[in-house]
């Protein structure tokens, strides 16, 4: 399967346990590997024909900035529902991380893959 990656998307949203996390938005870095067939727009060469980065990122960003998470978990699940609700995105894999959330380190973060869902044969 063919893949999209989309690196270092930079959005700032409410995000963390603790109360001082929670009083502004802070830096989440988001990395997005899409899983899809690129056959189509290859020979084509068409942006109609294939996805749109540019949608992808923009859908991501608004959705991030809006939210008011807890945990990174948490934003890396919507990060993948959203993105396996692109056309032809078959699997994805999110890495969300939190830049200088803990001293010792530059960031945290969590990294998930999710497939989309077969539809059900009806009897």
């Amino acid at each position: 399967m063919d893949r999209i990656l989309i690196r270092e998307l930079v959005v700032e949203g409410i995000l963390g346990v603790h109360e001082y996390e929670r009083e502004q938005p802070r830096t989440i870095v988001i990395d997005l590997d899409l899983y899809l067939d690129l056959t189509e727009v290859g020979l084509r060469d068409e942006l109609a024909a294939g996805l749109d980065y540019e949608d992808v990122v923009e859908t991501i960003s608004e959705h991030v900035a809006g939210l008011n998470r807890f945990t990174l978990e948490a934003v890396a699940t919507d990060v993948a529902e959203l993105a396996l609700g692109f056309p032809g995105v078959k699997k994805v894999r999110v890495l969300v991380q939190k830049p200088n959330a803990l001293e010792e380190c530059r960031s945290v973060g969590v990294e998930i893959e999710r497939c989309a869902k077969e539809p059900q044969m009806s009897s």
